[in-house]
């Protein structure tokens, strides 16, 4: 007999209970900060702030959150101080809205994935053109 619900658990679109408490907590937290710096922050310094990921333990006592800003060094540096001086509204706004025993502490953490990305990408399109080099000298 054909059940829905055990077809779309097979290709991995299941019910979202069976994640960890901690992957679902930092799926609030994310959700939660990235509107919270899109309508209520008004740090100058915060404007083009992203959340790109969160990591928390699973005793959900300090949530690692990472943030990347477009921009140089400073804009890198000013957005840091910015949330680190913005921890403390972020937190009791959490508070509120998560409803939690215990709300994590915010530890904000440049993220430099994306640079290493694009570094990485740069590099295999090097590699692309010198390839496409060696076909063509070669022919």
């Amino acid at each position: 007999m054909w059940d829905p619900k055990e077809t779309l658990k097979s290709i991995g679109l299941g019910p979202k209970s069976e994640q960890k408490r901690s992957v679902r907590v930092a799926e609030a937290i994310r959700n939660e900060l990235s509107i919270l710096l899109l309508t209520k922050v008004r740090d100058h310094k915060l404007e083009d702030v992203a959340i790109t990921r969160i990591h928390l333990p699973d005793d959900l006592k300090c949530a690692r959150i990472y943030f990347n800003v477009p921009g140089d060094k400073t804009r890198q540096l000013a957005a840091e101080e910015g949330l680190k001086r913005a921890k403390g509204f972020m937190r009791s706004h959490l508070a509120k809205v998560l409803n939690m025993r215990y709300t994590p502490d915010l530890q904000f953490v440049y993220d430099h994935q994306v640079e290493k990305t694009i570094e990485i990408e740069k590099l295999l399109q090097e590699i692309a053109l010198e390839r496409r080099d060696e076909d063509d000298s070669g022919s």
